[in-house]
């Protein structure tokens, strides 16, 4: 049975409970173990895992990463998980679960530079890596056995190796022959884990797990496929094709190949953004237009720098408010031409609250950017009803090299203190 020592990275065919080198129980066996090569890793609790890796004072206590009471949990440590906590929870409900936990702010920053240094850790074995986020990827290791002498597991291990050794963290590794079962096995063993779905056990391991186990598939998608008797991959084995998508569109295509584990998708080192949103929810309902109008300015800022990292540019700008009754606005601008500019972002976001201000109080608001294209510079046309609007770029621009060198509180404009 080919096995696979997480620790040492020593390769054997000899199915043992202890590595046969360093003597680690933590092994890994399975008959197609050395021949897959598709695989999704996904860091372990990411953010909570990096204040705890900041401060270790945090270790042992329940860490949830979000805002105020109003908030949302952006992700909590795995202590925080067992008691309840999930991902996109209220934060009021958050802590009636877990009343001791600490919470803290998230520190978008250092969790891109993180998120960097594993990307060049994964740059290093392969150009085909698919990122989905700050913490989790695919990656296709095909070819690469020829390249590094060894099996894409055995690169696999020594990835999560490296990002404990050199980054302070952990991370789970599903390997299998396509990019819905790689990601399907790396969540069957979190944390620290390294699953693996071969070809020839597929059907098995599908037909009675939970059609919730498919990426995509939320609660509104569940509900609809519940009520047409769709619970579990064993009964979507029994519909047609041709049903499934009379049924449910291109959804039931989709469903019907993955019912069977097929997945024609390539990991694609290229996809494209679709869009760039930052929003924020407040600790009360409110309807100050000076305290809004400093949240539009913040948000269309932090939009505009994900944009400028990136080097894209937006056609579309969006504003989405909440009301006190969670009832969601959302209105939008398209722009003659792509924009990556703060100021340019906050004029439009602002000029659309102007149309619904008076719908409030509001409990979230956020802002957004779509449409989006490689470009580097865009706002090459001007507004000429905005005469100014030439100098406010040009010093916009000035104002970024100044942040990039002295830090991102070098200078604030004045809106941004309201």
């Amino acid at each position: 049975m080919p096995s696979l020592c997480r620790d040492c990275c020593e390769s054997f065919e000899i199915n043992q409970p202890r590595c046969l080198g360093c003597g680690s129980p933590r092994i890994i066996s399975h008959p197609e173990l050395f021949e897959l090569s598709i695989a999704h890793m996904d860091c372990d609790a990411f953010y909570a895992s990096i204040e705890k890796r900041d401060n270790p004072e945090l270790s042992k206590k329940p860490v949830i990463i979000g805002g105020g009471r109003r908030g949302v949990v952006s992700t909590a440590c795995y202590i925080a998980r067992i008691r309840g906590v999930k991902s996109a929870m209220p934060m009021f409900q958050a802590m009636k679960l877990c009343p001791d936990a600490v919470v803290l702010k998230p520190r978008m920053d250092e969790y891109v530079k993180v998120s960097r240094e594993i990307r060049a850790i994964m740059d290093e074995m392969t150009p085909s890596i698919e990122p989905l986020s700050l913490d989790e990827a695919f990656l296709d290791l095909s070819g690469t056995t020829r390249l590094h002498g060894v099996a894409p597991a055995v690169m696999l291990a020594r990835l999560i190796n490296r990002m404990k050794a050199e980054l302070g963290l952990t991370g789970s590794i599903g390997l299998s022959h396509n990019k819905f079962l790689a990601k399907v096995a790396s969540d069957l063993e979190k944390p620290r884990g390294f699953s693996v779905i071969g070809k020839a056990e597929t059907s098995d391991f599908l037909m009675e797990k939970p059609i919730s186990l498919i990426w995509g598939v939320g609660a509104v998608t569940k509900a609809s496929l519940e009520k047409a008797g769709v619970r579990t991959f064993a009964d979507l084995l029994r519909w047609d094709r041709k049903d499934l998508s009379d049924r449910f569109g291109t959804m039931g295509d989709r469903l019907w190949h993955l019912a069977r584990g097929q997945d024609k998708r390539r990991v694609s080192a290229h996809s494209p953004i679709k869009s760039i949103s930052n929003e924020t929810t407040f600790f009360e309902d409110t309807c100050d237009p000076d305290l809004l109008d400093g949240h539009i300015w913040r948000l269309s800022e932090r939009v505009s720098d994900r944009a400028k990292a990136k080097e894209c540019t937006g056609r579309v700008v969006s504003l989405k408010l909440k009301r006190a009754n969670h009832s969601v606005l959302t209105r939008r601008q398209s722009l003659p031409d792509g924009t990556q500019m703060a100021d340019r972002i906050y004029h439009i976001a602002r000029a659309l609250f102007r149309q619904v201000s008076e719908e409030g109080p509001f409990r979230l608001i956020g802002v957004g950017l779509s449409d989006l294209s490689e470009n580097a510079s865009g706002d090459l046309i001007f507004d000429l009803l905005d005469p100014n609007a030439k100098k406010r770029q040009v010093a916009e621009r000035a104002t970024d090299i100044i942040r990039e060198k002295f830090g991102s509180k070098a200078i604030k404009k004045g809106r941004a203190l309201r």
